[in-house]
């Protein structure tokens, strides 16, 4: 077995990986740095994100409004100090990343333009057309090819965490070219691998989002915390799970169902007001307009199309200038998968599984309870996104939280005197080579990753999606628990090493597994209803009880070990969520009864 020297490792090179290597390498040019990725960095999911980020840029805006949306976004299971410094640093790492080329949109006065976003109540979400991510990633890894400190290695596949004495040392990956596993000696981790929406069939997320990392960091003994809460995307392309982004509603499109009608105003997030409108309505939470969906499917009020139930998206009233200025890539995926061009037709849209508020254990420097191992991103929770992350904020976080974690990284470096055992952490490496080699051998087993795969997305839907009762998560838990031991019977047809993709898939869905019994777990024992975890036998949300974290704990021998970890509360209590009319009403009254009291 090969074996790299290094002084920190990452795994994963999107948005958050390659923004903490930048902040190594800004604080310590010395400190060699090991980027390794699943894929080449421009491939990395950031790419996909299209609608902008979010941080305060104008003057009738303020960091307590991104702070009070952000939080009541998540229903009160944000940590706020995390949110309170998340804010603040928002506007100042977006505008470096303007400095490093970052080609954000302009108002004709030459401010930087933005536009609004579910949740938030005032214009702030900066973007650069509808291809924010794409830019975000390029400018990121244009900046970083400036440091000869920062050794990439792509299309590499990180398999397991090497832990010595309770610190991290390590990290092994496969080189998918050779099939060789190397050993990463490293004296810390930084975990930024992304998320793990691949559980659903229906997904906005890549075929590389898997949960590698957070799967890695979890048998190594970190909790996944909060792992129940996977958010629902209210505009995906239905039969592609293709994102329309949330621009689209941000610019004025509606949401009709069969009749035309705007039928959110039924949800609590009403009323239609004439256009231009700037709050609630289509602009309220991902969560509470995907839950609209499933109520207006219920009711009969969907689209019948060949994909499945869906509504319209309509944008015919903006015209083409707009579209054409603001959402060209948007209308490119319209006409492509579709053939549907949103300039003179609505497109169908439906709910689509597209982010997870849950992940890696850390605090608000980035730092798991394992010394030496950080993470960033969506991998990682924090938490600032709470039971429902508001649009716009994960472009952000993953730079915010991305340097923070690079930062604390350096000064563990600095304060580690030694590397630790050589010998400890190349037994461990060992051990995961033969992990990787007893998949090649093929073996006795009988298991296909395709079928176990399939078998995964569709009890995930039938039990975790939308809406959750006991009878039928209990049942998607059960299917889980043996998938867990069927996995094990993997017989991979490939057993070659050069480019041996069927091993990959198969080590993935190993990862994928293991989230899922993570959340199905989490999700069975809080019963309650908050943000994007909605359960029809527990209706309402309970401070009392649930206003706190799960964490869940690997045990190889069952399904995860699940405690609870209070929820950080500095200034704002829990209260009812509310947007539109009812919003603006509460307010009102707020201000009438100050007089009042004073």
């Amino acid at each position: 077995m090969d074996v790299i020297d290094t002084d920190i490792a990452i795994v994963g090179a999107g948005g958050a990986g390659l923004r903490a290597a930048i902040a190594i390498a800004e604080a310590d040019p010395k400190i060699r740095v090991a980027l390794i990725s699943k894929v080449y960095p421009m491939r990395s999911h950031t790419c996909a994100a299209e609608g902008g980020a979010a941080g305060v840029a104008r003057d009738n805006d303020t960091l307590d409004n991104h702070f009070n949306d952000t939080v009541g976004g998540g229903d009160w299971l944000t940590d706020q100090d995390a949110v309170e410094e998340f804010v603040v640093e928002a506007p100042k790492q977006l505008t470096r990343i303007e400095q490093w080329g970052c080609p954000w949109s302009r108002t004709p006065d030459g401010k930087v333009a933005v536009r609004p976003f579910g949740g938030m109540k005032i214009e702030r979400t900066w973007y650069a057309a509808d291809k924010t991510g794409f830019h975000i990633l390029h400018t990121l890894f244009q900046t970083s090819l400036k440091y000869p400190s920062i050794q990439r290695y792509d299309e590499f596949y990180s398999v397991d965490l090497m832990v010595e004495n309770g610190a991290c040392r390590g990290v092994t990956a496969i080189e998918i070219r050779t099939g060789n596993v190397i050993l990463f000696k490293a004296r810390a981790v930084i975990i930024c691998s992304g998320g793990g929406g691949r559980i659903f069939p229906f997904t906005t997320n890549g075929a590389i989002k898997t949960g590698d990392g957070m799967a890695m960091a979890y048998r190594a003994g970190v909790p996944l915390k909060d792992m129940e809460f996977v958010q629902y995307h209210p505009t995906g392309l239905p039969g592609t799970g293709i994102l329309l982004t949330e621009g689209c509603r941000g610019e004025g499109g509606v949401l009709r169902n069969k009749d035309g009608r705007r039928y959110l105003e039924d949800y609590g997030l009403g009323p239609a007001d004439p256009w231009p409108r700037k709050k609630a309505m289509e602009l309220g939470p991902r969560d509470r307009l995907s839950q609209a969906f499933w109520h207006e499917q219920k009711k009969g009020n969907t689209i019948d199309t060949k994909w499945g139930p869906c509504i319209h998206l309509d944008m015919t009233h903006l015209g083409e200038a707009l579209i054409s200025e603001r959402l060209p890539f948007v209308r490119d995926l319209a006409k492509s998968y579709l053939g549907i061009d949103m300039v003179t037709d609505p497109v169908p849209v439906r709910p689509v599984v597209h982010y997870m508020m849950g992940g890696i254990h850390t605090d608000k420097h980035g730092a798991t309870p394992l010394a030496g191992l950080y993470a960033a991103g969506e991998c990682a929770c924090v938490s600032i996104n709470g039971a429902n992350r508001l649009g716009s904020n994960s472009l952000t976080e993953l730079l915010v939280f991305g340097t923070r974690a690079g930062e604390s990284a350096v000064a563990h470096v600095h304060g580690t005197a030694a590397p630790g055992d050589a010998a400890v952490v190349e037994r461990q490496g060992a051990d995961s080579e033969k992990r990787v080699q007893a998949l090649l051998a093929g073996g006795s087993g009988t298991e296909s990753v395709a079928g176990l795969r399939s078998e995964m997305l569709h009890t995930m839907e039938e039990g975790c999606g939308i809406y959750r009762e006991e009878a039928s998560m209990q049942v998607t838990a059960d299917v889980i628990s043996s998938l867990r031991e069927r996995v094990k019977s993997v017989r991979l047809k490939d057993c070659s090493r050069v480019f041996n993709t069927a091993l990959v898939q198969a080590l993935e869905l190993q990862s994928m597994i293991e989230v899922c019994s993570a959340l199905t777990t989490s999700a069975l024992l809080r019963t309650e209803s908050r943000g994007s975890h909605q359960r029809l036998d527990y209706e309402k949300r309970d401070d009392e009880k649930f206003l706190c974290h799960s964490m869940a704990h690997y045990d190889p021998k069952g399904p995860p070990k699940i405690d609870y970890l209070d929820v950080i509360i500095t200034k704002s209590q829990p209260a009812e969520r509310l947007y539109g009319a009812a919003a603006e009403a509460a307010e009102a009254a707020k201000k009438a009864a100050q007089p009042a009291a004073e």
